[in-house]
This record gives C-alpha cells, structure tokens and sequence, in this order.
C-alpha cells in the first residue's frame, strides 16, 4: 500500500556539480604551490621546483579551461566528475614522484578523490578510483626521486619495512574509509527518501480530510435549497392542468428527492467516520483490518475482557496508516492466519499482530523497521517483490512512533513460527495523540 506510494519518491543519485569539483581542486593546487614554497624556500630542502610547478600550473589551466568552456553550475555525470577525480590522483602521483614518493608524508593524500568519490558516485567508479590510487601508490613504491632532505650529499632513506607499512596503510584506508563513507550516505540518502514517502502519505490524507469536510459543508448548504425545490415542485404538481407540465414536474421533485437522498448518505458518512470525530479502538483496529479480509488469508480479530472502558478517541489516519501497513505485511507472508490481539486499562492500550508464516530472520531483527529493508527469512521471491524498498514497515513505525507508540518486532517461540508485531501506547498518549493528528493530519 503505503510501499508502491513511497517506491515513486526514490531520488536519483544526487550527482556533483562541476563548480564543486573546481572549486576542490582550486584549493588542491594552492594547497600544492604553498607546500612546494614552504619545503624549498622555508626549510630550504632541495625539492625539484620547475616540475613540480609545472605539473601544478597544468592542473590550474585545466580548472580554467573547464571553468570558462562549461557552466560551473552543472551537474556532472559520474564518468566525467570519476575523470577529473582521476586526474587529481595522476596529479598526486607525479607530485610524489618528484618528492619521495611514499616517502613523503602527504602519499595519504592518495585518500581524498576516492572519499569524495564514495559520498557522490557510484559504487563501480569509486572502486575504479580506488585502484587507480592503490596502482600509483605501488608504482611509486619503486620508482621515485629522493626525498627533500638537508642532508646534502646523503639523502634520508628509509628502510623497506617502512615503506611497505605506509603501503598498507594507504590500501587500508582507501578501502575502509570509502566504505565508510558510502555507507553513511546511502543511509542518509535512504532515510531522505523515506521521509519524502511519508510527508506524501500525510499530505494525501489531509487531502482526503479536506475533502471530507467539503462534502460535509456541501451537504448542508444544499439541503435547504433542495427542501425549497421538492415543496414548490409538489406544489405545483398538484395545481397543474397540464398533464405534460405535471409530469415534468414529478421529474424534478423525484430528481430534487434523489439529490436530498444524496446528501443525507454523505452527511451521514460524516458524521460517522470523519477524521475528526470519535472511534472506539474496536471500530478503528475493523477498519485497518478490512481492506486486506479478501486475500485468502483468515484474519482473527480478538479484543480481550478488561474492567475499564473500552478507549474511544478521534480516528487518527497515523494509526490506521501504521496497523494497516503492519496488517499487510503479515498478510503478505502469512501461510494461512493473521491475528490481531487487543488490550487495555487505565494506563495503557496494546496492540498484537502475529502471522504463521517463516518470521524474521534472526540478523534483521534488530534492523526491522530501517528503510529499504524488506527480505524474511524463507520468504519467496514473490513476497519479496511484494515487499518494494522495504519502505512500508518505516513508514508505519514512523507514523506510529510520532502517536507516542512504542512499536517492537519479535518471532513467535519455538515451535510456532512466524513474526509478531508489539504495538503499545500510554493510554492517555493514545487518546490525546488520535485527538492532535485528527485535526492537524
């Protein structure tokens, strides 16, 4: 339900504009001529000053070159920002090539295209980068000048071991930090994805609440006008001579009864099940539970004895969204049987669905509820295209937890199978939350 809505408002991958980039590599080369200036005027090491700037000046001109040629404000596609993040690290290389080669304590340098790579590109292009800067990092394990030192005629020369370690590092930190790194925008971008669902499923039930309230003031507007048709019509139905003009006038007063039939059935869909007055919890769990009655499935509907009265409060599109979402998902994987369970008292309200079918794999319940995540264990690949992007069970936790619910999701004990969903409310949270999101949702 809620999944196909939430599945059209999956973004594309935000691509990076090409300002962004030049603007980076901006920095990167000045970055670059302050190093070169510091380390030979400075500390007056021997760095080998005309290619190092050359190679500095190349990269400014292409900025230049890029920057007048294109908009800056443009949106690169990944190829062309994977290229110029290429460049950066071939750039890189032939910096260090001239001063030490791993030696030099900025080869960690090798990390920052990769990690910038990992927050906007794909995930083939950040391992295409990645190595490429582990290749030019093994490249110049072998081959480099000296490095910059005051030794004169006797250069630092670090030994092998050395170098192989500050391989390594560079290796790991290029693979563990981009992953990193991906992963915590994937999740973001996930969890960017979810809310934009859920911000449409509440403006399309304030958009039904609106149209509520336009039938039910149509409805009595219109009452009294259609009265006045059907007693003139009657009226003069009985003072017309005029067998044909009579019978047009039994037309209208027929046609202005329908209407007034109309009326009174929407005022009475009003005035029973509009999203501002009240519903007992009974009434509110039946309408989650029917939509999903014709499935095949057989839903069990159990509302236990208790001493205080049964709540009663606004109906609230938040929980019936959240239980009807729950509702289909254990629809979807159960064998035979949903049960629905329902308690109360004085201080809280409780809400179980339980299904018999193959339950939640035990590594996913701590993540249930996650956007994008949809996959139970045993489930088969058609309920699994049924699960969409795994949005539907966010979404209901979402709309749930914001009611003040507190929702938990555990498989039944050995040797039943099948999941169970907990949701549980603070009674007067419950009836004070219904009350809030019936008026403002």
């Amino acid at each position: 339900m809620m999944t196909d809505v939430a599945s059209d408002f999956r973004q594309p991958r935000r691509y990076v504009r090409l300002d962004t980039i030049l603007r980076l590599r901006w920095l990167a080369a000045l970055g670059q001529l302050v190093a070169i200036f510091i380390v030979a005027q400075g500390l007056e090491f021997d760095v080998p000053i005309v290619p190092c700037v050359i190679i500095v000046t190349f990269s400014a001109l292409l900025n230049l070159a890029l920057q007048i040629a294109f908009n800056p404000m443009q949106r690169l596609e990944p190829a062309y920002a994977a290229a110029l993040l290429a460049f950066n690290i071939v750039e890189l290389g032939g910096l260090l090539y001239f001063t030490g080669g791993l030696q030099n304590p900025f080869s960690f340098l090798f990390l920052v295209p990769v990690l910038i790579s990992a927050t906007v590109l794909p995930i083939r292009l950040t391992i295409a980068l990645g190595c490429l800067a582990v290749a030019c990092a093994s490249a110049l394990f072998f081959y480099h000048l000296p490095l910059p030192w005051d030794g004169g005629d006797d250069p630092l020369v670090l030994p092998p071991i050395y170098l192989i370690g500050v391989w390594l590092s560079i290796l790991l930190a290029i693979g563990v930090t981009s992953l990193y790194a991906f992963q915590v925008t994937e999740e973001a971008r996930q969890l960017s994805d979810a809310l934009a669902a859920t911000e449409l499923v509440l403006t399309r039930e304030q958009h039904l609440t609106q149209l509520d309230g336009l039938a039910a003031a149509a409805a009595h507007e219109l009452g009294t006008p259609l009265s006045t048709i059907f007693l003139i019509s009657r009226e003069l139905e009985k003072t017309a001579h005029d067998p044909a003009i009579a019978g047009d006038l039994k037309t209208v007063r027929e046609q202005a009864q329908r209407c007034r039939d109309i009326l009174s059935k929407i005022a009475q869909l009003s005035s029973s099940g509009a999203p501002f007055d009240n519903m007992k919890l009974s009434t509110l769990i039946e309408e989650a539970v029917a939509p999903h009655r014709d499935f095949g499935i057989n839903i069990k509907v159990r509302l236990a004895v208790a001493a205080t009265p049964e709540p009663v409060a606004a109906r609230n599109p938040a929980i019936l969204y959240g239980v009807g979402n729950i509702l289909e998902n254990a629809v979807d994987f159960a064998h035979q049987t949903v049960e629905v369970n329902a308690w109360w008292n004085a201080e809280t309200i409780e809400i179980v669905v339980s299904d018999d079918g193959p339950g939640i794999a035990p590594d996913m319940l701590k993540r249930i509820g996650e956007p994008y995540l949809s996959r139970r264990r045993g489930a088969d690949e058609a309920q699994n295209a049924r699960g969409g992007l795994g949005l539907g069970v966010f979404i209901a936790r979402t709309l749930l937890e914001r009611t003040g619910a507190k929702v938990s999701f555990t498989n039944r004990t050995f040797p039943d199978h099948g999941a169970v969903v907990q949701i549980v409310w603070p009674r007067d949270r419950f009836e004070e939350a219904a009350g809030d999101t019936g008026t403002t949702s």
